[in-house]
């Protein structure tokens, strides 16, 4: 089987929009694929200078893939950082890239233009990704259109040190486009940490009734037909429970159906796909001991790939 490789940053507690629109999507491959998944704690401190809040994050994020179904035994979980291999391959990698190429970065250039002075670790962040992926022989990596720069860079620079050295040292992956949905907030806007309009994964029933009922809508009375389209409440109930997306349609059209209702169905529709997943996360998340050691031993079987990646490379370059 070919592998594949999906990496998590770890900066906030996971809500709706991270499920819908990558933690289902990234657990469907591991029937097709020798699957990795890593996260990214090196890259989170780019953004995040809380020590305490990093912990609880990396702890957070672990419990809840487990909690969505990541099986430890069909495939691998660890920190990136417990395989230090990671910084080794990318001061290598960092030797053979131009700076005008990191120059060109998405997160560099987005930084510059909000006025901001971002830091060397947004500047070097594509490299470290580039190191992410060529360290476990990954074929393919899972991304959406918008991220083919990332992976078009981390091609680039395996191709090259295979053609510096003379040597297949590094595999050179593949993307695997995948069409991951958007998912809207509470606001209609795309769900996220930043804009605040998340709906929570794994909070109380009662708290997630209250923010589902809270999303905007449009202002019709009770009687009057209503558009589906371009409501977020259609739309995530869409992305939940598609089987039964045309009967809300149906019933939005109809009249005599209002918001309140529809908010009603998806609240249900939500808690009918995540509440088993609440318990379990409650249980993961409450026994650090145990999902510490379950990210320990997915290190040490990353760290073995890792290792014979890095004896090539060393052996290529003359650092033997």
């Amino acid at each position: 089987m070919k592998t594949s490789l999906t990496g998590i940053k770890p900066t906030h507690l996971p809500h709706l929009g991270n499920y819908l629109g990558a933690i289902r999507p990234a657990l469907s491959l591991v029937d097709r694929y020798r699957t990795l998944y890593f996260i990214a704690d090196y890259h989170a401190l780019t953004s995040v200078r809380d020590a305490d809040k990093l912990r609880g994050y990396i702890r957070d994020v672990a419990a809840t893939w487990l909690a969505c179904g990541l099986d430890p035994e069909r495939t691998l979980l660890y920190r990136q950082s417990d395989v230090p291999e990671v910084l080794e391959l990318t001061w290598v990698l960092s030797c053979l890239l131009a700076t005008g190429q990191l120059e060109r970065g998405h997160a560099y250039k987005d930084a510059l233009a909000r006025g901001g002075s971002p830091n060397a670790g947004i500047f070097n962040y594509p490299v470290l990704m580039a190191a992410d992926i060529l360290l476990y022989d990954t074929d393919v990596v899972p991304i959406g259109k918008d991220q083919k720069q990332h992976l078009e860079l981390t091609r680039d620079v395996a191709l090259r040190l295979n053609h510096t050295y003379g040597e297949d040292t590094l595999v050179v992956p593949e993307a695997l486009i995948t069409e991951a949905p958007l998912v809207p907030g509470t606001d209609g806007e795309k769900m996220s940490k930043s804009r605040g309009n998340g709906i929570p994964l794994f909070e109380t029933p009662k708290k997630l009734r209250k923010v589902i009922m809270g999303i905007t809508t449009s202002s019709e009375a009770l009687e009057e037909p209503k558009s589906a389209e371009g409501s977020t409440v259609y739309e995530l109930y869409e992305l939940v429970a598609p089987e039964q997306a045309s009967e809300m349609k149906r019933k939005l059209a109809a009249g005599g159906y209002g918001w309140g209702h529809a908010k009603q169905e998806l609240y249900e529709a939500i808690e009918a796909e995540i509440g088993s997943k609440r318990e379990a996360y409650l249980e993961i998340r409450a026994d650090e001991p145990k999902l510490d050691a379950i990210l320990h031993e997915g290190a040490e079987k990353a760290r073995l790939i890792a290792h014979a990646t890095m004896r090539r490379v060393r052996s290529a370059v003359g650092i033997d």
